[in-house]
């Protein structure tokens, strides 16, 4: 089986805050380390009262803290939000506290509703247009691929991974181009999928950094005992990817039994259309779905998403996938 690695929001519960949450992260950072997960990444998002991971060096640097062994890092920065120089310093200062385990995953999404460029003084639009450009200063930055005028201290000659994120075509076109590992968001946009990784892999340019391509492909995964207690834990994150999509985000909330037989058709298919990606269930159920989609994608990895409301069911989730698929950090 292929590597298995996390993606971890930083949810904020309902009844609880961002201290919580923060605190969660951590204990389930430990278990992935101790079950045999590669990686644990967060994901930069913005203005979210579920999520608590806005900062996303210092929740990175949080998990580094408590771990000694797993890599860490981000999935992803979204790098329009942000100038180069100062992701380089960031990430440049966690690798040289926490060496050769930082990982920097970069995408061209705002992470948050339009409101957000005012609250940055950034022209969002205007600046993703130059997103490239910016991940090609960014590895100058870090490597000194390409001489520049000014070095970033710490940062210059860190051991930092890039990684190129997406969601569509465009981040496969450039992580090919660019000779950098890919990660697709597909828990959350699988339509696209099979066409992005074909595209990276027919257009892979072999870099310094990457000899061949190499791709990881995100799911929802939530193992339990029985399909029915995972279907039940998996209703928090059905009741807020719904949440969000309708424009009313908001905390995780407990799960609900029977939520998605109580919505109509259309919002249903919203969430069935999210079912190529998704492996919740009992161990027997994860393990036959996962290994269709990685036998259907020929992924290299899979990172896990997938959050409930109780901390401890994702920490039992974890170890549960890892045990049915027998799977760790092995390549």
């Amino acid at each position: 089986m292929v590597p298995l690695s996390v993606l971890d929001l930083v949810p904020i519960r309902e009844g609880s805050g961002a201290g919580e949450a923060l605190r969660a992260a951590g204990r389930l950072a430990q278990v992935a380390e101790e079950a045999g997960y590669n990686r644990f990444w967060i994901a930069e998002h913005h203005a979210s009262p579920g999520i608590a991971g806005g900062a996303t060096s210092l929740a990175i640097s949080h998990i580094g803290h408590v771990t000694s062994t797993i890599r860490i890092g981000s999935g992803g920065i979204m790098l329009p939000n942000h100038n180069p120089f100062v992701i380089a310093e960031q990430f440049g200062t966690l690798d040289a506290l926490f060496p050769g385990r930082i990982d920097l995953g970069l995408g061209r999404a705002p992470g948050a509703a339009p409101i957000l460029g005012q609250a940055l003084r950034k022209d969002l639009g205007r600046a993703a247009e130059y997103f490239p450009q910016d991940v090609v200063e960014l590895r100058a930055l870090l490597t000194g691929d390409i001489d520049l005028p000014i070095r970033a201290t710490p940062g210059f000659g860190s051991r930092v991974e890039l990684w190129m994120l997406g969601s569509s075509l465009f981040g496969a076109q450039l992580a090919a181009q660019l000779g950098m590992p890919y990660a697709f968001a597909s828990h959350f946009a699988p339509d696209h999928l099979d066409a992005a990784l074909a595209t990276y892999r027919e257009q892979f340019r072999p870099s310094a950094y990457l000899d061949k391509p190499h791709a990881m492909a995100a799911m929802t995964v939530i193992c339990a005992e029985t399909d029915a207690e995972a279907e039940l834990l998996g209703s928090s994150q059905d009741q807020a990817f719904v949440a969000l999509r309708t424009g009313d985000p908001g905390p995780l909330p407990p799960p609900v039994p029977g939520y998605r037989a109580s919505l109509p058709l259309t919002v249903q298919g919203m969430l069935d259309r999210l079912g190529a990606a998704r492996a919740v269930g009992s161990p027997a159920t994860v393990r036959e779905r996962i290994g269709r989609f990685v036998e259907r994608t020929r992924v290299d990895e899979i990172i896990v998403s997938g959050a409930t409301y109780d901390p401890l069911a994702r920490e039992q989730s974890l170890r549960l996938t890892v045990e049915a698929l027998g799977a760790g950090a092995a390549a």
